[in-house]
């Protein structure tokens, strides 16, 4: 199975990544972690990419799309892999279908985990963390015991800057601009599966493998 999982920031792919692993006996392979492999490893591509992370630049698309290529070339993908966070635009979705080609293979289904911004942006707002531990926490869905003090280690709880209201307004503007039509993109091929993102995560991934079954 060689899925892509689609959806906005705080839509839950990454919740929803784990349990599809576990189910499939599949890996989940994300850019960040092909870009810090690629160049620990010192590999052509990885070299290159290097380059640009060091200078503080976003790595081209050829490159990104030589290091998936690259990636997806080892034995451990070849019972399958579940794409999360590429591609992003319809430049990268055509280019990583040529890869694709070149290696002989095919992205069997793309799942795009829907919810409204509205569901969205107190998904991401309510988000807090622990400085110490790192232990994450939601002033609406998993609030700490005490306002705003980490349960473990007593300290005030944490904000990130892309976690605020007006952050989170611009990355799913941005995301509606550029990843949002790969959805029509992937229906044009047949290979779009939608699921509702809203609920329990278990519920969201029943209705996952309701639609892969």
């Amino acid at each position: 199975m060689r899925l892509i999982l689609l959806g906005a920031p705080g839509s839950g792919k990454g919740s929803q990544a784990g349990p599809l692993t576990s189910h499939f006996g599949i890996l989940q392979i994300s850019t960040g972690d092909m870009l810090r492999e690629a160049r620990a490893k010192g590999t052509e591509m990885g070299r290159l990419a290097a380059t640009y992370m060091d200078a503080g630049q976003l790595v081209p698309d050829e490159v990104v799309i030589g290091i998936v290529e690259e990636r997806l070339k080892n034995p451990d993908c070849e019972k399958g892999f579940i794409l999360d966070g590429f591609p992003r635009t319809l430049v990268q979705a055509a280019a990583l279908d040529e890869a694709l080609g070149r290696l002989g293979i095919t992205i069997d289904r793309v799942v795009e985990i829907r919810v409204g911004d509205e569901v969205i942006l107190p998904r991401i707002t309510g988000r807090r963390s622990c400085p110490q531990c790192k232990k994450p926490y939601h002033i609406q869905f998993g609030p700490p015991k005490r306002d705003l003090l980490c349960d473990t280690c007593d300290v005030p709880l944490v904000h990130r800057d892309d976690d605020t209201e007006t952050a989170v307004v611009k990355r799913l503007e941005a995301y509606h601009k550029m990843t949002a039509p790969l959805v029509d993109y992937y229906e044009k091929q047949g290979k779009l599966l939608v699921v509702d993102g809203t609920g329990k995560v278990s519920e969201v991934t029943e209705r996952i493998f309701k639609v892969l079954s």
